[in-house]
């Protein structure tokens, strides 16, 4: 996520691949501060920043630009609903940012569906 933990800007957005692996799709437009105010109620940082999946990676704000996020990395649990356009790239990642609908607190990560490969 961008921003502070309680109240998050953006959130950087991941599914687990058939191997279990986290791999990154995408992120969210800015969050309205209601809706800051509702995820960031679930997140919580990683309890070991140096094991997180993401450690070390750099996100950087858009499309040709080397502008680097700053990036507080959370414990990959909580499941988030989503809408956006469906224009992906090779690797099968949203193009454009996504806009955040809510927390599905009835799902776990296990429930969501493995990244398989990009969509064709």
């Amino acid at each position: 996520m961008t921003g502070p933990t309680g109240a998050p800007r953006s959130l950087l957005l991941g599914r687990y691949d058939t191997e279990g692996c986290l791999q990154y799709v995408g992120r969210t437009t800015t969050l309205t501060q209601p809706a800051a105010r509702t995820v960031g109620s679930h997140l919580a940082p990683a309890a070991t920043v140096a094991t997180h999946p993401w450690n070390g990676w750099t996100f950087t704000a858009g499309w040709g630009t080397r502008d680097v996020l700053d990036v507080t990395l959370v414990q990959p649990d909580v499941v988030v609903e989503v809408s956006g356009d469906l224009a992906r790239d090779a690797a099968g990642r949203w193009r454009h940012p996504v806009r955040w609908q809510r927390v599905r607190t009835d799902l776990s990560a296990a429930d969501v569906p493995r990244w398989t490969s990009p969509p064709r």
